[in-house]
């Protein structure tokens, strides 16, 4: 939790890790420490899990705490750890924020509630509920409307942020790039932005934002770390030039439902003993693997086996 104090220090390519599991379905702890040093190794700047790319709603409460707690050992405070512990239930995210506190997390990351589709004032007290319940812990509001069918609106997110000084940032996972904008406008330039879009990392960088939680850090974990470092040592050129690089690579996180593709790849690639994703995700198409295997095709990032063209 040496990161807690100062959430202002907690900037760049935060890995969402995917959840292992083992080809019958079952929790895969055992995968999370190599997991976590292969990102560390590469240069990710924090881990996170329990977001959309770890599977949270395919896995029972006890399960997501187990898989925070493999995390946080592995992390271990080298980097900063940012849980995800949202919930469609308040009752869930109160619990699950509170394990995430027990565990020294740095920051928690609080998905809106989906489904529910709630007005604004809904979502004010949602997260009025956690941000009291937790006065000391930092939380990130995670928006991200394809999933959650609800959009937290600048407005909401400014009243939060002057309300409670424990909401220190927002993980906006729109394409609206207006969105983020407007927040900044609304929260002042040292609230956190992080980018949830692939493609707008680079951009959310030049907006003031705070960095990244890319899925395709999960099989490419060196090129998005990279890209962070180049953009705070003032290399637009070759920050400019990863972006680019990484099109083709987010094209494949998102050939088919995240995280299934990623998971694919890092079996392939070895980092993975099997690339199994819960229902109601299923196994990649014969033909979503072979564009795959033709947009990696002389990748700089990413060498896939000659097998996983068979």
């Amino acid at each position: 939790m040496r990161f807690r104090t100062d959430p202002s220090s907690v900037r760049g390519a935060i890995t969402p890790l995917i959840t292992p599991f083992h080809e019958d379905g079952s929790l895969d702890l055992e995968a999370i420490p190599r997991l976590v040093e292969w990102q560390l190794e590469a240069g990710a700047h924090g881990i996170s899990v329990g977001g959309s790319t770890g599977e949270p709603t395919s896995q029972s409460l006890a399960e997501r705490k187990a898989v925070m707690a493999a995390t946080a050992e592995a992390v271990a405070d080298r980097v900063p750890f940012l849980p995800g512990t949202g919930s469609a239930i308040l009752e869930e995210t109160l619990e699950l924020t509170a394990e995430a506190q027990r565990l020294g997390a740095d920051i928690a990351l609080v998905v809106t509630p989906y489904y529910a589709r709630p007005t604004q004032q809904g979502l004010y007290e949602w997260y009025a509920a956690v941000a009291s319940e937790f006065p000391s812990l930092p939380i990130v509001v995670y928006n991200v409307p394809v999933r959650a069918a609800v959009d937290l609106a600048p407005a909401t997110v400014g009243r939060l942020a002057r309300d409670f000084d424990n909401i220190v940032g927002i993980k906006e996972t729109t394409r609206d790039f207006e969105h983020v904008s407007y927040v900044l406008d609304e929260c002042g330039s040292d609230f956190l932005a992080y980018s949830g879009i692939e493609l707008l990392c680079y951009p959310m960088l030049a907006l003031g934002g705070a960095g990244h939680l890319s899925c395709v850090a999960n099989f490419a974990p060196r090129p998005v770390a990279e890209l962070y470092d180049a953009f705070a040592a003032g290399d637009q050129e070759r920050a400019r030039a990863l972006h680019y690089e990484l099109h083709p690579l987010v094209d494949v996180a998102f050939i088919e439902t995240n995280p299934a593709p990623a998971k694919w790849v890092m079996e392939q690639i070895g980092a993975l003993a099997s690339g199994f994703a819960r229902p109601p995700l299923a196994a990649l198409s014969t033909a979503s693997r072979q564009r795959i295997v033709e947009l990696l095709d002389g990748s700089p990032h990413v060498a896939l086996p000659a097998s996983a063209a068979a």
